[in-house]
């Protein structure tokens, strides 16, 4: 059978411009999945365009991120950062927005709207009964299940958000999850249909993050050579958890004083989230623990710098109380470098336990800082799961992911018309 033939896509990413630096603000693997995934996109013969808000006057009206995909910046609310937590104020300015640019064209622009987080979705929600296109959404993060999973001191998501997630599983017509686990999350926890979701696992840019030497990685750096690195990368917020691989880290040198003149503890990222309310943790904790002479604080990195700091560590620590996917673990894997995750979420799919990282259950600082000393105490272990990391991260590569995208919107055209569908071998 002919699958019916996507042409243009309206992307709608409200809270975060993909042209943003991951690591800082908002912005994170979200970003990463909407530029990557539209790029290929943009390869299989489908025009994207991305409606993102304006957080600056002097940004372009319409940006081309890459051939074929264009970046449209739309006026809601003031040129500036927004907290998350006022942005629904201005859903019907972003909606209005949305509506106007479709307005300029004939009829039949898009034919399909993929929302990205709950704010999204309700934009995608009235977009699509507008103009009588499918809805595909993919929730990245879900408030039921963060709060489930609450960090010490973190802030339970909003029963708005609650209800307004609801309303875009109700209401779209094919959800994205990026694994079986917040497939599983999206039917038994908001009631999805089972034949609505689809199972599409993020990708990694294997030409970027791609193994290289530590030694060269780590002499850009500065990074003594000797040295037992454990990085952290992502955003400095209580979700994430850094704190509990310095508490690890201190935990570590307690019991192995004799480590403190090789232990470097990295931080590639800013604060983010409720992390914003103390922009200095990560200092100050170290120096309350007494570390503050291993801990290295560095500001969010592009992507080939990024690739650097994995290939230097010895370990990448992702100590997240919840994670959809979990890219960080997914990128240091392809460079080669083993990952100690949290047993939580999607990580369980990103981290294959025993072959190309560990998994830790729970986030005792005992339990990760026995987890991490094996790579001290056993060198060998690294060069294995090396190897492990290196296989496992070869098989997600964002062709696929394009792949079962297209997949996704042409299943959600077919429910919607009533057509055909075929599905792809890519």
């Amino acid at each position: 059978m002919r699958r019916r033939r996507v042409n243009r896509v309206a992307i709608i990413s409200m809270h975060t411009s993909p042209l943003d630096q991951p690591g800082t603000g908002d912005a994170g693997g979200m970003n990463v999945y909407i530029v990557e995934s539209t790029k290929l996109l943009a390869q299989l013969g489908v025009e994207v365009e991305i409606f993102t808000r304006a957080t600056a006057r002097d940004l372009p009206p319409v940006y081309e991120l890459a051939p074929g995909v264009l970046v449209r910046h739309l006026t809601a609310g003031p040129y500036e950062e927004m907290d998350r937590a006022d942005l629904p104020g201005q859903l019907c300015a972003f909606l209005s927005g949305v509506l106007r640019t479709e307005a300029m064209y004939d009829p039949g622009r898009y034919d399909v709207i993929h929302s990205h987080y709950w704010l999204s979705g309700q934009v995608g929600w009235l977009a699509k009964e507008r103009w009588g296109v499918p809805l595909v959404h993919t929730m990245h993060t879900m408030a039921r299940v963060k709060n489930r999973l609450l960090a010490q001191g973190d802030q339970p998501e909003p029963l708005a958000r609650v209800v307004g997630e609801q309303q875009v599983v109700e209401i779209a017509d094919r959800l994205v999850a990026n694994t079986a686990d917040e497939a599983r999350d999206l039917i038994e926890l908001y009631g999805a249909a089972e034949q609505r979701v689809a199972v599409v696992n993020p990708g990694v840019n294997l030409t970027v993050f791609q193994p290289a030497s530590q030694g060269a990685a780590r002499r850009r750096l500065g990074l003594p050579q000797d040295a037992h690195v454990l990085l952290f990368v992502g955003r400095v917020q209580p979700l994430k958890a850094p704190d509990v691989l310095l508490r690890a880290a201190s935990r570590m040198l307690i019991d192995d004083p004799s480590l403190r003149g090789r232990l470097v503890v990295a931080c590639v990222g800013g604060p983010s989230g409720n992390g914003l309310a103390q922009p200095s943790l990560l200092t100050d904790l170290a120096a309350a623990l007494g570390i503050s002479d291993v801990v290295r604080v560095v500001p969010p990195a592009p992507q080939e710098e990024l690739a650097d700091w994995y290939r230097a560590a010895s370990v990448t620590v992702v100590p997240s109380h919840s994670e959809s996917f979990g890219l960080v673990a997914l990128e240091s894997q392809a460079c080669g470098t083993p990952v100690v995750a949290a047993a939580v979420g999607g990580l369980r799919t990103a981290v294959r336990d025993g072959v190309s990282g560990l998994l830790v259950d729970g986030h005792d600082p005992a339990d990760w800082a026995r987890a991490l000393h094996r790579f001290v105490t056993a060198p060998r272990l690294r060069d294995q799961l090396s190897a492990g990391a290196r296989t496992h991260a070869a098989a997600f590569g964002w062709q696929a992911t394009a792949a079962r995208l297209m997949d996704a919107y042409a299943a959600a055209i077919a429910n919607l018309h009533k057509v055909p569908v075929a599905v792809s071998n890519f």
